[in-house]
């Protein structure tokens, strides 16, 4: 029960930490926020009335415990000495309880009592519990708020209450000084210089315009309306290790916490993949120029930020003694307010200035506990506090340093904090094992990670020495009348197409097509174009697939940089040739001619060394760029999909992909290597969704290859799947809501990953309901003989959950870009794992010589010794060992200082159900500066469903084919920094001839969406929140759609509005609904909306029948002829 003030005592402002705790203690009243509870268990005889007493008196002589808060109405809160205050103390018997019973009620009390908080405005601010555990076993919690004391106050308490419960005992009155006064404190912060401490921050912060991010938060909704949720790890290092630090420190003129706040900057470094990072840092904030500070009772400290630059090659000492340096030279201006610090900075105030805290407690608690008591035994002294910070790293400083992160179990998971105490640990072994390392080769990983990444990447299996058309030959061989390929009309058993291909062959031959040549064909999906490929690897030549849909520039510019020696067509892609100088061979008119050579196989195979194609991809500055794919490279990947996903001499695959794409070297190889059938949609076919559907039923196939567009277009068109179908997916990112659908169309769904030059696939992943449930599509293990490597900008391993750059090696690596030695030496790098050493470890990449020095192989253009392809995919380990795709590197973008996911914003928009697909772009043209423009596909038909049931009250979020309710639907889920600010609708987003998604084809947007700024209040309830703003912003106009925060507003204002807001428009509102809806228009809306709840009719039947309609919809529009991608812009 809590006492009131029966008089004031004093009267005055608060501190700046006090104030951001006042904050945070309003913001989540049930959170349990900055609630400290101090437990020790006190072993012997104790005389209850008498350690009562202590603590009453403790109460009595110090003002701060008598302290109470008050804001409501005032321009800036107070705090309220009462003359008297009676510390609320229980005394519990829980005697008859067994000591498991009251370990497990203990933690249940200690969550309970912690909820339970405090009224703020109500002394004291604390209490006490006496839990009898035995005779002579008492467990003493004391419970009281951050707002009062700081851990420097608390052993000076203990210590004090130990000396009057002894003197109390003897009958003494105990001999005590008499204490400075908190208020102080308060006196001399008036006098300090803020223009001076706001010139000084403005430059410490200088350039910072974001907050570091952690790495290894998983993703979250930002406006989640249940509390946090926190726990905490703990890792005690051992007393040899803690040692050897106090002695490094001392060496070196350092503090322990330097050492530690070192290891959490170079860890949070290589988390976030920042060159320099900013958190937050406790300091004691107990000015040497106020008289007695040492002594008194009350909150000091403040929480500081911290930049720390992170140049790899600067020498660890130097590092730590500038880091130390720095915050000496932060002492003088300790005293400023953390929020005005903020506004010194670019971050904007509606986000965090950081999202980690360091505190380093030095603080002799359990000695003072200990000290005077002769009769009784004082023991498992135990502190438990929650910050409003996601993650807080405590350090200890006992015999053994103690390292104890609190986190939001909401963000972390238990085992990414696990991982990043061994981090913190190893950081620290590092400092002391490597004093004369550079900073950039400290290591982070554990030994256990280490290995456990070497174990991953065991993929090592035999695969046969023979080429591609060898093993097909072979299936000839043992199943000559087998069906081996299915076009049209057009049936070839093995045998048959083995011979087919070797008269070709030899008529290839017979036209000077020589061992290593380079033969080009322009062919479309037949049965011709399978014999060509075959024939021209029977020759030992290198086949290079053109399609004729390319541009004529494109064509004639791979004809010439392949420098090929024959041109192989038809009478129907003839045409579609630029005019060369490059022999041709028109195999309609040869047919006769071809049909008379030999059918046994010719004299020419090569050898697993040679090129089996020669394939061009897209190059970033619209050059293609050729990679050339080795036949032991080919042979490596059909046998290891042959495995998984698996196809046997029963399966019959659909090949849709045109020739040009490299992923059509699967479809048309991997059937007739394993003896299955290859049936071969032509163009037409695959155009139409539903010529597509009735070819998969006609042949029974049981297998198919696409990419995501591919399906996407089968299921709108009305789809149902298959059965006994195998659907593989690559070619581009999978996202999860065609995944789930896909999942129900078949008897399997794999995920395939893998870069060109890394010949097709990488990686094969069979997908589940379990998978998918995370929200995410992954990548799967590497397949047979192929590493991958999740590394940072320096080439060092990241550890689990940390994002990287995705590096691959293994038998599938070309040798390089096609006579493009310059770009071979920027995306195939030396392999620093290539030699393992007996002890599982790895050499640094740093210790390698650069890649740009290494020798070079003239005719490849690749650099000699083992490599790794730089995939330019940015990935984090999952927990299983497979990879979370998190976007293109060249598709993070800066944005007036914020590093930008585009893939994020994208995620985002199509989490919302009227949204099919989207595509977030970075376009600096037409405008003045950057700006962020998203391009969406409205899934139409629901669009018009929602639109259809809608009513008037109905909970449906916005719908974005209305052009203004865009940035609404992003707003609650992103910063203003990331909310587009132009949407462009499209019917279809452009497809490269691959089925990829071609952004250069993204049309220009015209005009700008955006809200009009001038829009002025409406409402009364508009109009009154303005006025609000007005008043506390001291702003002569708000807006209806400008952000408090963007107008100057921070969180201490923030209370200020709440107290008036609540007061004036009589209602009751969390104080965290103002952070959420920070514009007039959104929190009018949303007091709207409160006030207008009620139960939602059930909509099922109405929904039933609408979507038999927009089923009905769906194919009547697919039975259209395609159209051209075209756009309709809202702005």
């Amino acid at each position: 029960m809590t006492a009131t003030i029966p008089a004031v005592e004093d009267l005055y402002p608060l501190s700046p930490t006090q104030q951001g705790l006042l904050f945070h203690s309003l913001y989540g009243p049930d959170s349990g926020v900055y609630v400290v509870q101090m437990g020790f268990t006190m072993r012997g005889t104790l005389n209850l009335e008498t350690f009562c007493q202590a603590w009453q008196g403790l109460v009595q002589r110090h003002s701060v415990l008598r302290t109470a808060f008050t804001w409501e109405s005032l321009a800036e809160p107070l705090q309220v000495v009462g003359r008297q205050a009676t510390l609320p103390i229980s005394i519990q018997d829980w005697q008859t309880k067994s000591p498991p019973d009251q370990a497990q009620a203990l933690t249940a009390w200690l969550e309970c009592d912690r909820r339970q908080g405090f009224d703020l405005s109500a002394a004291p601010l604390m209490r006490l519990t006496i839990l009898q555990l035995a005779p002579d076993r008492y467990r003493v919690i004391w419970t009281y708020h951050h707002l009062l004391l700081d851990g420097w106050s608390v052993p000076l308490l203990l210590r004090e209450l130990l000396v009057s419960y002894q003197a109390l005992e003897r009958g003494q009155t105990p001999a005590l000084s008499t204490p400075r006064p908190y208020r102080n404190y308060i006196a001399w912060l008036k006098q300090q210089d803020m223009a001076a401490a706001k010139q000084f921050w403005q430059h410490r912060l200088q350039g910072l315009s974001a907050p570091t991010p952690l790495g290894i938060d998983r993703p979250r909704q930002r406006t989640a309306a249940s509390p946090a949720q926190y726990t905490v790890q703990r890792r005690c290092l051992s007393p040899e290790l803690t040692d050897a630090l106090r002695s490094h420190a001392q060496t070196h003129r350092l503090t322990l916490n330097t050492l530690v706040q070192g290891a959490w900057a170079l860890v949070l470094g290589r988390y976030s993949g920042e060159p320099e990072v900013l958190f937050g840092n406790i300091c004691a904030g107990r000015p040497t120029t106020l008289p007695g500070a040492e002594t008194i009772i009350g909150l000091f400290i403040n929480t500081l930020p911290l930049r720390v630059s992170l140049a790899p090659d600067q020498p660890i000492h130097a590092w730590l003694q500038q880091l130390q340096d720095q915050q000496l030279e932060q002492q003088p201006y300790e005293y400023t307010p953390l929020v005005q610090i903020h506004g010194s900075s670019d971050i904007p105030r509606s986000w965090p200035l950081f999202e980690s805290v360091v505190v380093f407690e030095n603080y002799p608690v359990e000695p003072a506990l200990k000290r005077g008591v002769h009769d009784l035994a004082i023991e498992d002294v135990s502190t438990a506090e929650q910050t409003n910070y996601p993650l807080t790293l405590f350090a200890i400083a006992d015999r053994a340093l103690e390292l104890k992160v609190q986190y939001d179990c909401d963000r972390f998971t238990a085992t990414a904090i696990e991982r990043l105490l061994g981090h913190l640990e190893t950081v620290l072994a590092g400092f002391v094992a490597h004093p004369q390392s550079a900073l950039g080769q400290i290591p982070l990983l554990t030994p256990t990670e280490q290995q456990q990444l070497i174990t991953w990447n065991q993929t090592e299996q035999p695969i046969p020495d023979r080429c591609v058309h060898e093993l097909i030959a072979d299936q000839a061989t043992v199943n000559p009348n087998a069906t081996a390929l299915i076009f049209e009309d057009t049936v070839l058993s093995y045998q048959e197409l083995d011979q087919r291909a070797n008269q070709l062959a030899y008529y290839l031959m017979q036209q000077g097509v020589q061992r290593g040549d380079r033969v080009a064909l322009c062919l479309e999906r037949s049965a011709e174009l399978v014999i060509a490929l075959l024939a021209i690897l029977k020759t030992g030549a290198t086949y290079v697939p053109l399609d004729p849909t390319y541009p004529i520039e494109r064509l004639r510019f791979i004809l010439e940089d392949a420098q090929v020696s024959l041109l192989i067509t038809t009478h129907g892609t003839a045409t579609a040739i630029p005019k060369t100088a490059v022999p041709t061979l028109d195999l309609t008119s040869k047919t006769e001619a071809i049909a008379l050579a030999p059918l046994l196989p010719g004299p020419h195979s090569p050898i697993s060394d040679d090129l089996a194609y020669l394939i061009y991809t897209s190059g970033s500055t619209g050059t293609p760029k050729g990679v050339p794919i080795q036949h032991q490279s080919l042979t490596n990947l059909l046998t290891s999909m042959a495995q998984a996903p698996g196809m046997t001499a029963q399966d019959m695959l659909l090949a849709v992909t045109t020739p040009a794409f490299d992923i059509a070297a699967l479809e048309l190889f991997l059937p007739l290597t394993v003896g299955g059938t290859l049936v071969i949609a032509s163009q037409e076919v695959v155009r139409d969704p539903q010529q597509l559907a009735t070819q998969l039923e006609h042949h029974d196939v049981t297998l198919m290859q696409a990419t995501p567009a591919t399906w996407r277009l089968l299921i709108e068109s009305g789809w149902q799947g298959k059965p006994n179908l195998k659907l593989l997916c690559g070619g581009e990112a999978l996202d999860v809501a065609l995944a789930k659908q896909l999942s129900e169309c078949g008897a399997e769904l794999w995920n395939l990953y893998g870069p060109t030059e890394t010949t097709v696939w990488s990686a094969a992943l069979k997908l589940d309901a379990s998978i998918l449930a995370d929200g995410l599509v992954p990548i799967g293990p590497p397949i047979a003989n192929t590493q991958f490597h999740v590394l940072d900008a320096q080439q060092r391993p990241v550890p689990r959950g940390v994002p990287g750059e995705l590096y691959i090696g293994g038998l599938g690596l070309s040798s390089g870009y096609w006579q493009r030695q310059d770009l071979t030496a920027e995306r195939f790098v030396a392999n620093p794992f290539s030699a393992v050493r007996a002890d599982g470890s790895t050499p640094n990449a740093a210790s390698l010589p650069d890649h740009q020095d290494l020798a070079w192989d003239a005719e490849s253009c690749a650099p000699t010794g083992p490599v790794l392809y730089k995939t330019g995919d940015r990935v984090r380990i999952r927990e299983d060992g497979t990879l979370e795709y998190l976007g293109r590197l060249d598709h993070q973008v800066k944005l007036r200082g914020f590093r930008i996911e585009l893939g994020e914003i994208e995620a985002v928009l199509t989490q919302h159900p009227d949204v099919k697909q989207a595509v977030v772009v970075l376009r600096e043209d037409n405008t003045s500066e950057p700006q962020l423009v998203a391009y969406i596909v409205l899934n139409f038909e629901l669009s018009i469903l929602n639109s259809e049931l809608q009513t008037p009250n109905s909970p449906t979020p916005p719908i974005p084919s209305s052009p203004h309710s865009l940035p609404q639907v992003l707003s609650p889920h992103l910063p203003t920094y990331m909310v587009p600010t132009q949407f462009v609708v499209l019917d279809a987003l452009p497809l490269t001839p691959n089925g990829k998604v071609d952004r250069n084809a993204l049309p220009t947007p015209e005009s700008s969406l955006q809200p009009e700024p001038l829009a002025l209040p409406r409402t009364q309830v508009e109009k009154a929140i303005a006025v609000i703003w007005q008043s506390v912003l001291g702003q002569e106009q708000v807006g209806l759609h400008d952000n408090f925060f963007d107008l100057g507003g921070h969180s201490l204002l923030m209370v200020r509005v709440h107290g008036q807001l609540q007061q004036q428009l009589a209602v009751e509102i969390p104080l965290v609904d103002l952070f959420r809806y920070p514009t007039v228009n959104a929190l009018a809306a949303h007091l709207r909306s409160r006030s207008s709840e009620g139960p939602v009719s059930d909509r099922a039947p109405e929904l039933a029948a609408g979507k038999q309609r927009l089923q009905q919809r769906r194919q009547q529009r697919h039975r259209q002829p395609q159209q051209p991608a075209g756009g309709r812009q809202h702005g």
